[in-house]
Formats: structure tokens, sequence, C-alpha cells
């Protein structure tokens, strides 16, 4: 098989639950890892260092930026977020499968990086719901959940540039069409193509 593994780029707009199933994905598909992102913003309650993210501060994100050690970074809400180069590329030659979960902006730069990453967009209900979700986490200001869902349209305008579109309206659904994906990817003729000649070659 082809020992190079896959990148699986999942993006939405904050509040659609893209964490919640991005985490669920990594805990039961075999094989497959989640890139913690570098951030400079401060951790919501429950969130871990290095699992969540990486919670570094602005002169240690610096460094890594002016020593190209980011694959893609970008500013959001005046706050910086990038995903790991040296991580990535370990991971990858080891045959293993990554799952970033990054913004549009940064999801953009990866595909053009590496043009084979599977994009995915997980989009919410309706404007509605992610409204109410983001007032349901209570841990922002009106001011700030407006900017967010401002945000958001301009992340959902962003959804051609996506490979797989799917509805969050039922978490577990669109955790089996999520897992879907990815494993439909695994088996793709170009990644088991080996394997095939193998079997063959074995008559």
């Amino acid at each position: 098989m082809n020992p190079s593994g896959n990148v699986f780029v999942l993006s939405a707009p904050s509040g659609t639950g893209k964490s919640t199933l991005a985490r669920r994905l990594v805990q039961e598909l075999p094989g497959l890892d989640f890139s913690v992102s570098y951030t400079t913003r401060k951790a919501r309650p429950g969130e871990v260092h290095g699992r969540d993210y990486s919670f570094v501060d602005d002169a240690t994100f610096d460094a890594m930026v002016a020593q190209d050690g980011f694959l893609e970074w970008v500013r959001v809400y005046d706050r910086r977020y990038g995903t790991g180069r040296a991580w990535v590329q370990e991971h990858l030659a080891t045959g293993r499968d990554i799952l970033l979960d990054i913004e549009t902006q940064g999801a953009g730069r990866v595909h053009r990086a590496m043009p084979g990453a599977v994009m995915i967009f997980l989009l919410p209900p309706s404007s509605g719901e992610l409204s109410a979700r983001l007032r349901g986490r209570g841990d922002e200001s009106e001011e700030q959940v407006r900017i967010r869902l401002e945000y958001a349209k301009h992340e959902l305008a962003q959804w051609e540039g996506y490979d797989f579109l799917v509805v969050n309206d039922n978490v577990e659904q669109a955790y089996r069409r999520l897992a879907a994906i990815i494993i439909a990817t695994r088996c793709r003729r170009e990644r088991m193509g080996t394997a095939a000649q193998q079997i063959l070659d074995s008559f």
C-alpha cells in the first residue's frame, strides 16, 4: 500500500460542533491522528493544552513563523492559529492519517500546499440554530457572538472549495457521514492498487 497517510481537512463555523465530532473520529477510527493546532488565544473551560490546542504566547508564535514552522497560520478575531509543519510531515511518513480542524483561510493554504488533501466542510442546519448554539455556550459577549455570526457567513460562502459537505443537524448522523468519507478515501483505487496487485500476483 501507499505508505503515506491521508490528510483530512475539516472546517466549519464556530459553534457547528466541529471539535466534538473531530475528537470522536480520532477516538473511534484506528489510524487517524488529530493535528493539534497552535493558538495564541486563552484556553476555554475544559480545554486541555496539547489535546485541544497548543496554547502559546505571541513571542513563541512569532518565533515559529520566523522559522517557517507552520504549514499554515491565520489570524482570527485578533488571535492566531497555526498547524505545525514538522508534526504533519512526520506523521504522514508513518502511514497514519491526519485530521486537521482548521478554518477556511488555513484550509485553503493547506490545500494549495497539499492538493491531495481531502476537504470536508461541516455546515450548521441554519443561521438561527448556529446563533442559539453560540449564545448557549455562555462564554462570550453579545458583540462577540455577532462577530462570530458575521464571520460564519463569510466561511459558509467558501463551501465550493471543499470536496464533501456534511450538515450537522443530528450529531450521530453527522458523525457517520464523516466516518464514511474517511473510510471510503482509504479504499480508493489509487491507495489500494499495490495491495490488489499483490493479491493478483499470489494466484
